[in-house]
C-alpha cells in the first residue's frame, strides 16, 4: 500500500490497484496469453483467469513515492519475446503513471510459460 500526502490530505493506493492495472495492461499486449501464478513450492506455473490475474504481479514500494513491478506472464508460442516484453514494459508504465500519477521506476517481465 502506498500513502501519498499532498496539500489536501492523504491518498492511499492499495496494492490491488497497481496489480489490476498492470495485469490489464500486460494482457492487452499482442502475444500475451495471460498472467502466471507460481505455486507455493515454486514448482508449477498456472495461467490465471482474468478475474485473478493480479496474482502474477508483485509490487515494490520506494520511499520516494515510486514503485517497481514484477510481472509473470505466459506468451504465445512463436512470438518475438523481446518485442513482447518491450511492449509490456511501455504499456504498463504508461497506464500506471497515467492512472495513478505515481512514478514507475521499473517493470520487470518474467516469461514463465510459452503456450502453443
Amino acid at each position: 500500500m502506498m500513502n501519498i500526502k499532498n496539500d489536501r490530505g492523504m491518498i492511499t493506493v492499495n496494492n490491488e490497484v497497481f496489480s489490476r492495472l498492470a495485469g490489464d495492461a500486460a494482457t492487452s499486449c499482442f502475444g500475451v496469453k495471460g498472467m502466471v501464478s507460481i505455486s507455493s513450492d515454486g514448482s508449477r506455473h498456472q495461467l490465471l483467469k482474468r478475474d485473478s490475474m493480479s496474482k502474477g504481479v508483485y509490487v515494490r514500494y520506494y520511499e520516494d513515492e515510486s514503485v517497481s513491478l514484477d510481472l509473470h506472464i505466459g506468451v504465445d508460442y512463436g512470438v518475438n519475446i523481446s518485442a513482447v516484453c518491450h511492449q509490456i514494459i511501455n504499456e504498463v508504465k504508461y497506464k500506471l503513471e497515467k492512472s495513478t500519477g505515481i512514478s514507475v521506476k521499473s517493470v520487470d517481465v518474467f516469461i514463465d510459460n510459452i503456450i502453443a
